[in-house]
């Protein structure tokens, strides 16, 4: 077991690293490239191919840990990996892309089994909630996705995360998988760390958005987790494009178009350096995470004072953002 978890932790990474120094010299790097738009905070054309790394570097390694609906979950990742690679090459109907992550949703759903505690009614409003939650995840970490180090240190934190707190639950084949998928992310940052050579694009984003959302659900149904702890793993990027949602709905803005209204994206515009954006949002990751991992054991009480002191923490801290970018406009309105 020692040998599965060395080779969980440093070979993805390594792999990693090294296939995205080999995709920028070849053909691959100017045909996924990632032109400026109005809602990009890059100035230059920048390869998507940190995504297609990622994946080549976890999932043989993954898939020797995986059985059962962990084994659903992955091939449901690889299908959305596929279809997003298809809109990096393409643009892709809006129909194709949704209907894709709703497939998935669905099956990884189903595949978890019933919930504990759910049953008739409880458990179809269960599965219900769990597929507009992974939806919305796998669209969530694209939309976080527009700083350098900003998606990759959130999945090798998040999934970092749920690799400690398998590991403690003695879930082996699930710690295993989130183990390789944050080794595999931090291969990636080595490239992506301020100044990006190179992004993940949408063929890594969605697929890790959705795994981060369908591992939580399998940790939640299978008893190893509150439902709180992956909610509060991935809080950093939950509140974010939440919030910037309902703000944009409750002004009627066009919601669907690209724009840099995300609060990180604001902070960029404020003038803070990308080092510092990258820096700070991984030390609010690595304090959410670590917090998180207080639930499994924490009685009920001790897990709702955590939850309330974030729940504060992010009020405060969206608020201080709100007054101090007033005066900044986002030109994609």
């Amino acid at each position: 077991m020692t040998s599965d978890w060395l080779a969980a932790a440093i070979a993805p990474a390594v792999v990693t690293w090294v296939f995205i120094a080999v995709l920028l010299r070849t053909a691959w790097a100017a045909r996924l490239a990632d032109h400026p738009n109005e809602r990009s905070l890059h100035a230059i054309p920048t390869p998507r191919v940190g995504g297609l790394a990622i994946l080549a570097a976890t999932f043989p390694f993954a898939w020797l840990y995986a059985s059962g609906p962990l084994a659903t979950t992955l091939a449901c990742a690889l299908g959305l990996a596929l279809v997003s690679l298809a809109d990096d090459l393409r643009s892709q109907p809006i129909s194709i892309r949704l209907g894709a992550h709703l497939t998935a949703a669905v099956v990884a759903v189903i595949s978890t089994g019933e919930w504990p505690g759910a049953a008739g009614a409880g458990a179809w409003l269960a599965c219900a909630a769990a597929i507009v939650a992974i939806v919305w995840a796998t669209n969530l970490f694209n939309f976080m996705d527009g700083a350098d180090g900003l998606a990759g240190g959130m999945a090798v934190v998040g999934f970092g995360a749920y690799a400690i707190a398998a590991s403690r639950a003695g879930e082996a084949g699930l710690a295993l998988v989130a183990l390789a998928l944050a080794s595999a992310s931090a291969g990636f940052v080595v490239h992506n760390f301020p100044p990006a050579r190179v992004f993940m694009g949408d063929a890594g984003s969605i697929p890790l958005g959705f795994l981060a959302a369908a591992l939580g659900l399998h940790g939640v149904a299978s008893g190893i987790w509150p439902i709180a702890f992956p909610l509060l793993v991935f809080s950093p990027f939950a509140v974010d494009a939440t919030v910037t949602l309902l703000r944009r709905l409750a002004r009627r803005e066009p919601f669907w178009r690209a724009h840099r209204g995300h609060y990180y994206q604001r902070l960029a515009l404020s003038g803070w350096t990308r080092r510092r954006l990258t820096l700070a949002s991984w030390a609010l990751m690595i304090a959410a995470s670590a917090s998180a991992l207080v639930l499994p054991a924490a009685s009920f009480m001790l897990q709702c004072g955590i939850i309330f002191g974030w729940a504060v923490a992010y009020a405060l801290m969206l608020l201080a953002i709100d007054r101090s970018t007033k005066t900044i406009a986002d030109p994609a309105k």
